[in-house]
């Protein structure tokens, strides 16, 4: 291993000049992102629910700057800022909790799934599905697996809408949201300098420091592509001429939860075969990952099989697999409690936020200097009007849109959402980003959810409009990254424009190739054929819940009761933690490890017990903390090249077999 690498030197740019990052240059690489590194995205989401985001970035910046240091051309640490950033959002998880990546087509591929479910036909979704969410069961469209259909333009309309609506709307508030932050109260943002030392390191190649980089990131790189070639390429590369793919490794898990029925009744347990879950461990705070380990355990091993035995999981069956069991205990039980431990948690980080906001007030803090403000005016700043303009616009557009679509349900909801909670929300988030550098817990559970319960509305299609409830924080994250690296705001903005757009003709492009080539899911994706059904099953009790005798499943699922007791144990539990002096860290991982299988938290304590015990004493803490997500990062490159290398042979496969796409 390299020897100990010396501080980040991101706070040394303060006395830079802001300079553009967006050019030609950052136009190829988000070019070749869309174009090489997406398919790769795709398949990895389908068949390991993997992404491969660390991949797509250091790749690209990695590829450039050896291009361009061949050419006698320097990238600036602007431009490598914005290729980052690039990178980033073309691989983004599309459609979030589904594991889902791939652009803005990726949901439409979840939606035909879901109209041609059985959980959807079982429940009596499938039908009612509207028209502008997908083409109906039975489509020509669905059956010849083709956006290219006049009953996809519609749906496609939509998604578009939202897409640009979204970017509006997240420019607009997150902007207003920055500039009350960072400019007015003052907030330190202190995760800020992390982020843009690890962005642009590579971009500072003459120095000595990058060499324990590269050799941390190789070392990474290696193991993903040796773990890489038996997880994930052989089943790709047999599935060419096997009915059923070779799987020497499982995917995406090994369950266990059969057999240990039989002694514990209701209990899950299994193993994720995914190398990159134990490396995970090494990354993530210790205590979080301890938390989450004893509640994991405790939930799935402990309390599950005496609430069993205690009648309060009457739906378990014996011979149940991890998904069968998650979904009946969880109806049973464990959602009503995750609500009311969810309302403590966002309690105690409204709390939180009242409490630093006294240590970090902005009295008496110096108003700016002309200098200052002279600054501002470089960095690009934009006025504030314009900036509210777009947010109020984009929201009263969201409400119009949504009132369209869905004109029976009560339009004074979605202002509540768009110009109430959403405002709120983001305010929180962005100073808990301006203070802590992080967002634990702070949001409001079941809000929509419960809104749609407590509307009188009796329909499914409210459940699938896109509704303005967002979370807009991390905008300002954004923002404080793009001031200490000394990127113009512009460049940022341009440069997601251009992302949209590519990302709208690469997703388009390839998900019709893939889809093309057979069902989704099917055992060629292994992931999404064993856990699509579960999301499908939970996708469906939902939007049935506010049919006409279809709530009788969500609302007996939902008791006060246990939410009251779940609210008072969380509290509880934040109070001893906190008299006891323990890290917060342990609660915020109790709480994420409810509903968290032991699959997952087996390995990541694995990796945090040898992190923490074996590989810190070895190079010592600060340096461990420096390699470990640079070695995750090399992994994840790895286990993407794995990725965009099956694609590539696949595609060629399937064109020699003279199958039509």
């Amino acid at each position: 291993m390299p020897s100990a690498p010396e501080p980040s030197r991101a706070d040394d740019l303060a006395g830079e000049p802001f300079r553009e990052g967006f050019n030609r240059k950052t136009i190829l690489a988000a070019l070749f992102i869309g174009f090489v590194m997406l398919p790769g995205a795709i398949y990895m989401g389908l068949v390991t629910g993997q992404s491969i985001g660390g991949a797509a970035q250091w790749v690209t910046i990695i590829l450039f700057v050896e291009i361009a240091r061949r050419s006698l051309v320097r990238l600036s640490r602007q431009e490598i800022y914005i290729i980052y950033a690039v990178a980033s959002g073309l691989a983004a998880q599309a459609v979030p909790g589904l594991a889902l990546y791939g652009g803005v087509f990726a949901v439409k591929i979840w939606d035909q799934f879901l109209v041609q479910s059985p959980q959807a036909e079982a429940f009596g979704l499938a039908e009612r599905i509207p028209s502008w969410v997908v083409p109906p069961r039975g489509s020509p469209a669905l059956m010849e697996r083709t956006f290219l259909h006049s009953a996809w333009v519609v749906p496609i309309l939509v998604l578009l809408a939202h897409q640009v609506l979204f970017r509006l709307n997240f420019f607009g508030l997150g902007y207003f949201l920055f500039r009350s932050t960072r400019d007015k109260e003052r907030l330190p943002y202190p995760m800020a300098p992390v982020a843009v030392g690890g962005a642009t390191a590579l971009a500072e190649s003459e120095v000595r420091e990058e060499s324990w980089r590269w050799q941390v990131f190789t070392v990474g790189a290696m193991i993903g592509l040796a773990y890489g070639f038996f997880y994930a390429a052989i089943p790709v590369f047999t599935g060419l001429w096997m009915a059923k793919p070779l799987q020497i490794i499982p995917i995406p898990f090994i369950d266990g939860s059969p057999k240990l029925g039989t002694v514990l009744p209701a209990s899950t347990f299994g193993l994720l075969t995914d190398l990159g879950n134990f490396l995970v461990g090494f990354v993530l705070p210790f205590w979080v990952v301890v938390g989450q380990f004893l509640s994991s355990l405790g939930v799935n091993l402990v309390a599950n099989p005496i609430l069993y035995h205690r009648g309060l999981l009457p739906h378990w069956q014996p011979n149940s697999s991890v998904i069968q069991a998650t979904i009946s205990n969880r109806l049973d039980f464990w959602l009503s409690v995750s609500i009311g431990v969810g309302v403590v948690v966002a309690l105690i980080g409204i709390g939180t936020i009242i409490v630093l906001s006294r240590r970090v007030s902005p009295e008496g803090q110096p108003r700016l200097t002309s200098k200052e403000r002279r600054l501002e005016k470089e960095r690009g700043d934009f006025p504030l009007w314009l900036a509210l303009g777009l947010w109020m616009f984009s929201t009263l557009s969201y409400v119009w849109l949504c009132h369209t679509l869905v004109p029976e349900f009560p339009v004074w909801f979605f202002v509540l959402f768009g110009f109430g909670f959403t405002p709120l929300l983001s305010y929180i988030s962005a100073r808990m980003f301006g203070i802590t550098g992080v967002v634990t817990g702070v949001s409001f559970p079941m809000v929509i959810e419960g809104s749609y319960l407590l509307s009188g509305y009796k329909g499914v299609d409210i459940w699938f409009a896109p509704v303005p409830y967002f979370d807009h924080g991390w905008v300002t994250q954004v923002f404080a990254e793009l001031e200490l690296c000394r990127v113009k705001f512009t460049s940022w903005i341009k440069a997601e424009l251009t992302v949209f757009v590519i990302l709208v003709v690469c997703s388009f492009l390839f998900w019709s190739i893939v889809w093309g080539m057979g069902p989704i899911p099917s055992s060629a994706y292994p992931f999404v054929q064993r856990m699509w059904p579960l999301f499908a099953t939970m996708r469906s009790l939902w939007a049935t819940s506010t049919l006409e005798g279809g709530s009788r499943w969500m609302l007996q699922a939902l008791k006060p009761a246990l939410m009251l007791y779940g609210g008072l144990v969380g509290l509880g539990l934040f109070a001893v933690i906190s008299l006891l002096r323990w890290p917060q860290a342990l609660f915020y991982g109790i709480v994420g490890g409810l509903h968290m299988w032991p699959h997952h938290v087996i390995p990541q304590l694995a990796g945090a017990l040898l992190g923490r015990w074996y590989f810190a004493p070895k190079f010592g803490p600060d340096t461990w903390r420096r390699y470990a997500p640079i070695l995750l990062a090399g992994y994840g490159c790895g286990m993407g090249l794995i990725a965009m290398i099956s694609i590539a042979v696949t595609l060629i496969g399937k064109a020699v077999s003279q199958i039509v796409f």
